[in-house]
């Protein structure tokens, strides 16, 4: 083996480079990762196209001292997405969409469990941390959509906003991208539907409302928890459970057809609150709800379980048998009609449960049935045609 090794102060990294002729590890003094407040990985682990693994490694002059010191906190930085469309198309069986809109790469809400993560590693960043601190954005998204549905080509169908990342992020507030988004879809009278765990949606009532009225928009929140301590610790930049319901409240009585999102059910941990989840957003007015059980593909197992040691050691064992139990012993299956479900008993009595908490309430499964009969192609100049 041939190793590579920069090794100095203890927050400094050590690249190991394995040309594959020896398993062999080196002796190491490892730097335990440190969580950071308000972020929800641990680490910054690297991505799995990177060729070298880098570690913090103590050198004997600062572990001690780092032990008495709060990790240091990573700001969050803005970059520029330069992509050409913004439509994304999909040919999956599991969702009843097949376009959609993500207005960000990278999502500040932090949520350790999110799916998304791994697109980081095109960019050559880490799904960890990276990935809720070096955001991008589509600066001229609203002018693109607008190009994309004037072809003559484009048939309308709905465009479901936030499928990856979250649209009304932290940094949408100022950024407002996503409520130019809506302008434009608006405008075309373009059937959408918003995917948020944030109570900003509210800002845009005045928007989505309209087009709700003609059965043209919807909105789903997500809803992973009741508990506050647990809300916090899964997604720490994004709203508190109780705001989200409140959201889920103004919505419905803008006359806004809510769908609840509880996603991601982690068995041994959330799926205790599966009732008062479903009980909770029927009287905050939803008027659908379905599940997802967690999914951990890629890099975010190894994240998943970094969380689970640094904030429910006691539980982390239980919770990664109950993953596995419900992917035939792996800790993901990527297979279409079970990868959002699971198998096996467990998962199982998950669904049978939403399913029994959802009639109970009078609540309906999940239905993006959107009026597309109303949609003007605009010219490619932001005018709308005259016929």
């Amino acid at each position: 083996m041939k190793n590579n090794i920069n090794q100095t102060h203890a927050h400094t990294r050590a690249a190991i480079f394995d040309d594959g002729w020896s398993n062999a590890k080196c002796d190491l003094n490892i730097l335990p990762s440190r969580g950071q407040k308000g972020r929800g990985a641990v680490s910054n682990i690297d991505g799995r196209f990177e060729r070298h693994i880098h570690q913090a490694v103590d050198d004997g002059w600062l572990g001690t001292l780092m032990e008495d010191q709060d990790a240091p906190r990573t700001k969050t930085t803005l970059g520029i997405d330069g992509a050409r469309s913004v439509i994304t198309r999909n040919q999956s069986p599991d969702v009843p969409f097949d376009r959609s809109i993500n207005p960000y790469r990278g999502c500040e809400h932090g949520c350790v469990y999110c799916f998304a993560r791994p697109t980081h590693a095109y960019l050559g960043l880490s799904p960890g941390l990276d990935f809720e601190t070096r955001l991008f954005w589509k600066p001229e998204a609203a002018q693109l959509l607008r190009k994309q549905l004037s072809s003559k080509a484009y048939q309308p169908a709905p465009i479901v906003i936030g499928t990856s990342t979250d649209p009304y992020q932290p940094v949408d507030r100022d950024k407002r991208l996503t409520r130019s988004i809506i302008e434009v879809l608006s405008d075309c009278q373009h059937p959408f539907s918003l995917i948020t765990k944030s109570a900003l949606v509210t800002r845009d009532i005045d928007l989505i409302a309209p087009m709700a009225a003609k059965n043209r928009a919807s909105v789903a929140v997500s809803v992973t928890s009741l508990d506050h301590r647990l809300s916090n610790l899964l997604e720490p930049r994004a709203s508190a459970p109780h705001r989200r319901l409140e959201a889920i409240r103004k919505l419905s009585d803008a006359g806004i057809p809510v769908t609840v999102l509880c996603a991601p059910i982690i068995p041994g941990l959330n799926d205790t609150e599966i009732e008062k989840i479903v009980a909770a957003c029927k009287d905050a007015g939803a008027q659908s709800i379905g599940h997802i059980v967690l999914r951990l593909p890629l890099e975010i197992a190894d994240l998943f379980e970094e969380w689970l040691e640094a904030h429910y050691p006691d539980r982390k064992a239980k919770v990664m048998s109950l993953i596995r139990q419900m992917r035939d012993g792996q800790t993901y299956q990527s297979e279409f009609g079970t990868r959002m479900r699971g198998t096996g008993p467990i998962a199982d009595l998950i669904a049978k449960r939403f399913d029994a908490a959802r009639k109970k309430h009078g609540l309906t499964n999940r239905s993006l049935n959107l009026d597309c009969s109303g949609f003007k192609r605009p010219s490619a100049n932001g005018q709308m045609s005259l016929f």
